[in-house]
C-alpha cells in the first residue's frame, strides 16, 4: 500500500476541510472504504433499474451518476493501495463524488415532502447521509493525487458533457417543447419536471441550477487544490 503521508505538497488548507487524522484513518482502512463504495455502487445500479429500462441504449452511460462516482472512487483508492495510482481516475472520482454528493441532498431537501412520501423517511435520510459521505471522501483524494491540469481538464470535459445532455441539449429525441429531452438522462426527480416550485422556476430548472453550481464548485476546488500544491512545491 502507498504511504498515507506521501502528500508532500499540501494544498490550500481551506480546500481540504477534513481533519488530517480522519483522512489518515480512511486511507489506512482503504480496503474497507473500497468495499463500502462497491456495495454502494451495486445498490445504485439497482436503484436506477427502472430508469435504465426507459433510457435509449446510447444514453445509458449518462444515467447512473452516483453509482458511477462511487465506482470511480473505489477504483482510484484500490489502484493507489496497490501502488498503481491513476491521476485521471482520482480526479474523475473527485468531481463525481463532490458533484453528486452535493446535488442529491440539495434536490432531496428542496423536494423533501415528495421524497419522503415516495420513499419513506428512512430511505430519504439514508440517501442524504450516504451522499454527504461521498463529499467527505472526495475531499480526501488530494492525499493520493496531484490534481494536474490535464486530469482536471478531462474531468471537467466529462462532467460538462454529462451536464449538457442531462439538462440543456436533447441528444436523443426532443420533448414537446423541442428542447427538453424526451427521456431525461438525469436522475428522476421526486416531482414532475414541469412542477413550479419557486416563483416561475420549474423543478427541472431548480435541479439544473444545482447541477451547474456543483460542477462549477468542483472545477474551482480542483484547480485551487492544484494551485496549493504548486505553491508549496519545494524550492518555490
Amino acid at each position: 500500500m502507498a504511504s498515507t503521508g506521501s502528500d508532500s505538497n499540501a494544498p490550500l488548507r481551506w480546500t481540504t476541510p477534513v481533519p488530517r487524522a480522519i483522512e489518515t484513518i480512511g486511507l489506512r482502512f482503504v480496503w474497507a472504504v473500497v468495499a463500502v463504495n462497491l456495495a454502494g455502487t451495486a445498490f445504485g445500479f439497482w436503484f436506477y433499474r427502472h430508469q435504465f429500462a426507459e433510457t435509449p441504449t446510447v444514453m445509458l452511460p449518462f444515467v447512473p451518476d452516483s453509482p458511477g462516482a462511487t465506482l470511480l472512487i473505489a477504483l482510484a483508492l484500490a489502484l493507489w493501495a496497490l501502488g498503481r495510482p491513476s491521476e485521471y481516475v482520482a480526479v474523475l472520482a473527485f468531481f463525481g463524488n463532490l458533484i453528486l454528493g452535493l446535488w442529491t441532498p440539495f434536490v432531496l431537501v428542496v423536494f423533501s415532502d415528495a421524497s419522503v412520501a415516495q420513499s419513506g423517511l428512512a430511505m430519504h435520510t439514508f440517501m442524504i447521509v450516504s451522499h454527504l459521505g461521498m463529499v467527505l471522501q472526495a475531499l480526501v483524494l488530494h492525499r493520493i493525487a496531484a490534481f494536474r491540469l490535464r486530469a482536471i481538464a478531462v474531468a471537467t470535459a466529462w462532467y460538462t458533457l454529462n451536464l449538457t445532455v442531462d439538462y440543456f441539449y436533447p441528444v436523443v429525441g426532443a420533448g414537446e417543447s423541442g428542447f427538453l429531452p424526451a427521456t431525461p438522462h438525469h436522475t428522476l426527480l421526486p416531482v414532475t419536471r414541469e412542477s413550479v416550485v419557486a416563483g416561475t422556476a420549474t423543478a427541472f430548472q431548480i435541479a439544473a441550477l444545482g447541477a451547474v453550481l456543483t460542477t462549477v464548485l468542483a472545477v474551482f476546488l480542483a484547480t485551487s487544490i492544484r494551485i496549493g500544491k504548486l505553491r508549496d512545491r519545494p524550492g518555490r
